[in-house]
């Protein structure tokens, strides 16, 4: 390896982390912008707290089963219908599902105080209820992606009445894994940090957001390019292909202060959720109150959630149909990818299928 192009590639990769971080703070400042135009008509069907909840009508054979899609809360929901023929909510809603996808609104200043309680058994509690009552269905199908996983899985921890199925994408349970680089970061975060940080700014700025996954980009960057691991460089190639996945990669919002210390503290540095003593409001999340099917899916060659860490979920709940689909891809090409596309929806669409009566 030639150590002056390695130095070079690290300065190039650091460089560009700097120039992302740069951007997310003008934005922040108030040069927002919009969302790309949505590739999958919908209809705005609930807005109440920080959640907007957006309804795609199924258009192939009519399942009986609404899957609510929840996306994570540190950047917008876009790139769950970024293109024609690599859109998961077209593939869903072709495979016969009514979608209704979580678009979380950012938090301003006064919603500091918001924390997993007002999140999953609040907002997300509300948005649950206005599905059924639309649908005449007494349960749905939670399908959760990365922390959006966390919300609907601690959702159907509980509220497991209301869950038909769960589907979990790339979900960071395990957290005492430090496999991958971005996990390992989270050792610098302690308990005086994280206060001194929403003590000052109130929410966790998403300048700080960016600044934080691009730390973690160089290496990744650099062991894709010497180490022939290519899975290590698809935020460069979806970059490459697809123009409106720079505007996704530039859409981090902020994360509520309370919740950022909980999400920090308790599930990352504790482990308390895999411990189960993590508590929401005055209750704990007892996974194995979780008996609906479930089908957690596992990106092998994901370097933002380690793959080890989604394994032990299985083993933690009540459910007796349960399994772990592993597909080899990154944490993105669970989204984007051809492949995922072409074989890793078509499996799920067929595993909800089965469970859908």
């Amino acid at each position: 390896m030639n150590l002056t192009t390695l130095f070079v590639d690290l300065v190039d990769s650091w460089w560009e982390g700097a120039r992302w971080t740069v951007g997310t703070m003008w934005r922040e400042l108030g040069a927002s912008t919009p969302d790309p135009p949505a590739v999958t008509p919908y209809q705005v069907i609930y807005e109440s707290g920080k959640l907007r909840l957006r309804h795609y009508r199924a258009t192939g054979f009519a399942r009986s089963t609404p899957v609510v899609l929840v996306y994570s809360l540190i950047k917008r929901p876009f790139i769950l219908d970024l293109e024609p023929g690599t859109s998961v909510v077209e593939k869903l809603t072709r495979q016969g599902f009514e979608v209704f996808l979580t678009d979380w609104l950012p938090p301003i200043s006064s919603d500091n105080w918001r924390d997993f309680h007002a999140y999953v058994s609040q907002d997300l509690a509300a948005g649950v209820r206005e599905v059924q009552l639309r649908g005449g269905v007494e349960r749905v199908t939670i399908l959760g992606y990365c922390l959006g996983a966390i919300l609907g899985l601690t959702y159907t921890a509980l509220h497991p009445r209301d869950v038909k199925n769960l589907v979990t994408l790339a979900l960071p349970l395990d957290t005492s894994v430090r496999g991958s680089s971005l996990y390992s970061l989270i050792d610098w975060l302690d308990e005086q940090w994280v206060e001194s940080l929403t003590s000052r700014y109130g929410n966790c700025p998403a300048w700080l957001l960016g600044a934080f996954f691009s730390l973690a980009m160089p290496m990744q960057r650099m062991l894709g390019k010497y180490m022939g691991l290519e899975q290590f460089s698809e935020r460069d190639r979806y970059t490459r292909a697809c123009p409106a996945f720079r505007s996704w990669l530039d859409s981090e919002v902020p994360i509520a202060g309370a919740l950022f210390r909980e999400l920090t503290i308790e599930v990352f540095r504790k482990n308390s959720l895999a411990r189960g003593n993590f508590k929401i409001g005055d209750k704990v999340v007892d996974l194995k109150s979780i008996t609906s099917p479930i089908l957690n899916v596992v990106a092998d060659f994901d370097v933002i959630v380690d793959p080890n860490s989604c394994l032990p979920l299985i083993e933690m709940v009540g459910s007796a149909d349960r399994r772990n689909l592993h597909f080899p891809t990154g944490h993105l090409g669970i989204a984007l990818s051809d492949e995922a596309h072409a074989t890793l929806w078509p499996q799920i669409g067929r595993w909800l299928g089965e469970h859908d009566n």
